[in-house]
């Protein structure tokens, strides 16, 4: 017995030692940048790793008022919630019809949803640009709300089908046996059982959108949103790095916030689109 307990610690020695490795260099980076923000820029330049002897909160000032980082948060708020409210109404109507209706070709239309998800944004930027500029929508909220829904629609599609999927046939039949339409149906029934799934894609679309510097980058030129913004911070020969670092940080407090208050949600979440549908 006491050579099995002695081999069973060895082996979660084992394993707790690379995994403890991998949050310390999950946690380090975030500690180094939370350090460097409360520095002066000469502070750093003499001591870069060591801990913040004088800390300071002027680079937070100076980060939200002269780098109007401020004017990106609002850019990135309303840009983020109009995405958001139209992509859950967008995938809930499409995984209504593609779970529960199933009309001729409904299979294909998934098909071609999940093939959709395997095409990096990087490979469609060309024409994606092109058409922004054809319908005139480069350099607006609005474009870039269009924009941030055409791509995360598909997932957002595949979720809420596979959580449909999942709910008992006889409540939509009932319905209709007592009268009630398909949007009558949609409404009443669909959308109050599909909100966990809902406030999970919810949660999951607002980090993708908040987080976007690419698809922003090219909607929005004249104006930025936050993370462009804490990108243009770099100069180029030189970077006041304190200065980034606070913006770092104040980009990343809200999305930290929602992640920890709603870490259960996402989890089940990305389970329910495991399921198939």
């Amino acid at each position: 017995m006491a050579a099995v307990e002695t081999r069973q610690k060895r082996l979660l020695w084992l394993i707790a030692a690379p995994m403890a490795l991998l949050a310390l260099s999950a946690v380090y980076p975030v500690f180094f940048t939370i350090n460097a923000a409360l520095k002066t820029r000469k502070g750093f330049v003499l001591d870069r790793f060591g801990l913040a002897t004088d800390p300071t909160l002027a680079n937070f000032g100076q980060a939200w008022t002269q780098s109007r980082l401020s004017e990106y948060f609002t850019n990135s708020v309303m840009v983020t919630i109009g995405a958001v409210l139209a992509l859950l109404v967008v995938s809930s109507l499409a995984g209504y019809a593609l779970a529960v209706l199933r009309f001729r070709g409904s299979k294909l239309v998934f098909t071609i949803i999940l093939v959709s998800l395997m095409i990096p944004v990087q490979v469609v930027l060309v024409p994606f640009y092109r058409t922004m500029i054809a319908l005139d929508l480069v350099n607006s909220r609005a474009g870039l709300v269009i924009a941030y829904t055409a791509f995360f629609l598909p997932f957002s599609v595949y979720l809420m089908t596979a959580f449909y999927a999942r709910l008992p046939r006889e409540l939509f039949e009932a319905a209709q046996i007592d009268g009630a339409g398909l949007i009558q149906i949609w409404w009443h029934i669909m959308l109050p059982m599909g909100k966990p799934a809902l406030v999970t894609l919810g949660i999951l679309n607002t980090l993708y959108c908040w987080n976007d510097v690419l698809i922003s980058l090219l909607v929005l030129q004249d104006q930025r949103t936050l993370m462009v913004g804490i990108a243009a911070l770099r100069g180029e020969y030189t970077t006041n790095v304190p200065l980034l670092a606070a913006g770092i940080v104040l980009a990343a407090a809200p999305i930290v916030v929602i992640y920890v208050v709603f870490q259960r949600q996402i989890v089940s979440g990305i389970a329910v689109g495991a399921v198939k549908g």
